[in-house]
């Protein structure tokens, strides 16, 4: 049964991703291309002028007429990339007609959507480009459930309950490797994968999952979850851990509800239906998908052959405590990332540098500080209501004094000026010599701006945040910052927008939805991970590409438009510019839609080949219009004068005279009328 749909499903992925244009069936051009990117993986040389003259030939043969460029615009704007998802329902409550049902719920409420943006300034929060979701769902195999429902009633037999909290904790651990393995045995890495767990009642006493090897103690809030998301492409849900509750801890957006009103306790409360269960559960899949599988760009990136992170610690004393900002931690998490192929592109490399500024000797550094203090009133309950007024960091205005002394920074800094055809991220900071809680914005050690990243810390330790997870308040430790720094030089260099932020075109802003931030995610106030999950990575080169491919269509539209006003190809393009932009036209669709298919199946590095390739044939295309435009003469066009009116000045004569005539013998017409008055 699994066999079968998979195979189906790789049919319909190979007949959306077809080519609606001729040029997909020109006999050697795929052949021709893909030894090209083994050749040149980057595409820095213009495979055009290399192109065989029978492939030439049939390019500029597929289009015989004038361009329809009404059509050619829709086509571009209509370009979707499929994602296969694969549902596997793991457990015995799962009758057989579960996938079905499953299925007919998210096909009649998933439609085709673009990928969004959520930072925009020039450009619009939606891109040109769109995504369909394409679904196949079925029964697991018994031995996995059952392997499961051992391993954690295994677990649950070992763990002690604890009185702080009313779940037990056992580790991730017990069952990721068990579905690890499964995922492996799939043989897949094109296709994300996502694990409902329905093991049935394990244990009366409820239990949850840790992601660290820490309890829960005065002190510090160990956050328990009941889902995962693996560094291969799968994420696990288990419906029978909980019920867990984590966000706002008094107001706020993003909150998970203890109790039966999210779709992660559909299995807690009153007893439901199998229909009722399996809408609960088509709504938490399509969320996944939309928050971990097809995220929003937090802001775009464009490609750098060099990628630099400056790490500038300011502090204010000779002797550092480095104790929670170890720079190598921070450099590891990156590097072993990049190494593998999971972050970068072809011979793009990443690389960081650390310089360290005494805060005494740094007078913008202190200018900077006092000018963005700022101060807010709490009001407290002990005897009585008291105020307490603490400082906080106004982190926009901190940036803008950065950015205009950005020289200042570079010359007390000693970091060198930025080289041409690299990225160069500095990380500002700011270790403060402060006995008092000092954050950004109230909330946050780390902010991420498209340009730079800043930080800060003092010597507090901990606070309480406002922020609650299964009944307890969050402790913030403000001391660590090598998590909020992953998780900020990750929005800042590759776009990745966080795990609970979400761009609504419905509601035209950002939601806030805290569902996935638990577990492997360096975002958020709930984890404590800073590796990354196949979301991070994925989105990491992904978005590069999107917004390089948003850039091709739009791009690529504004040369029809301009064409189309100078009264099309025909009319605009000589005979040897017009056989060139057909062909360069066609080819460049050709790589677009090769592109599409290669994210479809989630390979990257094709896609960059033939983005990158289409780059070229864009730069021609504008450059055969441009130059047509140019050559465009005014003439003036002499028409005959038409025919004297003969025959109307004629008829106006003699009206005329007749007029005169009348108005002469005016008192002799009419005497004889004025003797009868």
């Amino acid at each position: 049964m699994a066999t079968s749909t998979s195979v189906l499903l790789l049919i319909l992925l190979l007949t959306t991703t077809a080519s609606p244009c001729r040029s997909a069936t020109i006999p050697g051009l795929d052949s021709f291309l893909t030894q090209q990117s083994h050749q040149d993986p980057a595409s820095n040389n213009d495979p055009f002028p290399s192109l065989p003259h029978s492939i030439k030939k049939s390019l500029a043969s597929s289009s015989p007429g004038s361009l329809p460029i009404h059509s050619l615009i829709s086509n571009l704007l209509s370009l979707s990339v499929p994602i296969p998802l694969h549902v596997r329902l793991v457990g015995p409550n799962f009758s057989s007609s579960s996938a079905s049902l499953l299925t007919s719920f998210l096909e009649s409420s998933v439609t085709s959507s673009n990928f969004h943006l959520i930072s925009s300034s020039l450009f619009s929060h939606t891109l040109s480009v769109r995504h369909s979701l394409h679904l196949d769902i079925s029964l697991s195999s018994s031995s996995l459930s059952s392997s499961l429902t051992a391993a954690v009633s295994s677990a649950l037999s070992s763990t002690t309950s604890s009185f702080r909290s009313p779940l037990r904790s056992i580790p991730y651990s017990t069952i990721d490797p068990i579905i690890s393995r499964h995922f492996d045995s799939e043989k897949t890495d094109n296709s994300v994968y996502i694990y409902i767990l329905h093991l049935g009642h394990t244990s009366n006493q409820p239990y949850a999952y840790s992601y660290t090897h820490s309890d829960s103690s005065a002190g510090y809030t160990n956050c328990l979850g009941t889902l995962w998301t693996g560094k291969k492409r799968y994420i696990w849900i288990d419906l029978g851990a909980g019920p867990v509750d984590y966000g706002p801890a008094i107001s706020g957006d993003g909150l998970l509800p203890r109790g039966e009103f999210h779709p992660l306790a559909a299995l807690h409360g009153r007893p439901k239906s199998e229909k009722a269960l399996l809408s609960e559960l088509a709504s938490l899949i399509y969320s996944a998908y939309k928050v971990l599988v097809v995220p929003p760009l937090r802001i775009p990136v464009h490609f750098e052959n060099t990628l630099t992170v400056q790490l500038i610690h300011i502090h204010a004393s000779e002797s550092t405590d480095l104790s929670g900002l170890d720079w190598n931690e921070i450099e590891k998490t990156f590097l072993n990332e990049a190494n593998d192929g999971e972050l970068l592109f072809g011979n793009q490399s990443l690389e960081f540098k650390r310089y360290s500024v005494r805060y005494d000797e740094c007078s913008i550094c202190s200018f900077a500080i006092s000018r963005s203090t700022n101060s807010y009133t709490s009001r407290f309950l002990f005897d009585n209501y008291t105020l307490i007024v603490s400082e906080y960091l106004d982190s926009k205005r901190l940036h803008q004094i950065l950015s205009d002394s950005a020289e200042e920074f570079r010359r007390v800094a000693g970091s060198p000026e930025e080289e041409f055809g690299s990225k160069v991220l500095p990380v500002y900071v700011f270790d403060l010599d402060y006995n008092t809680i000092l954050l950004l914005d109230r909330y946050h050690q780390s902010v991420a701006f498209k340009d730079m990243v800043i930080a800060v810390r003092t010597k507090t330790s901990q606070t309480v945040s406002d922020y609650s997870c299964n009944g307890r308040h969050v402790f913030t430790r403000t001391r660590e910052l090598e998590r909020p720094l992953v998780g900020s030089i990750l929005q800042s260099m590759w776009g990745v927008s966080p795990t609970h932020l979400l761009w609504s075109p419905t509601h035209n802003s950002t939601l806030v939805d805290y569902t996935w931030s638990v577990g492997q995610t360096p975002f958020g106030p709930f984890s404590e991970i800073s590796s990354l999950s196949f979301v991070q990575k994925d989105a990491a080169r992904r978005n590069f590409l999107l917004t390089s491919l948003n850039y091709s269509i739009t791009s690529a539209i504004a040369v029809l438009e301009s064409l189309d006003a100078h009264g099309g190809d025909r009319h605009l393009l000589k005979q040897k510019q017009h056989v060139e932009f057909i062909q360069r036209w066609h080819l460049f669709r050709y790589k677009l839609d090769k592109a599409v298919s290669a994210l479809s199946h989630f390979d990257f590095e094709m896609a960059f080949y033939y983005l990158r390739s289409s780059d070229h044939d864009l730069y021609a295309i504008h450059n055969l219009v441009y130059t047509a435009s140019q050559e465009i003469e005014a003439s003036l066009v002499c028409f005959k004068d038409p025919p004297f009116p003969w025959t109307s000045v004629s008829f106006s004569a003699v009206g005329f005279l007749s007029l005169a005539y009348v108005y002469a013998k005016r008192d002799k017409l009419f005497r004889n009328k004025r003797k009868q008055f």
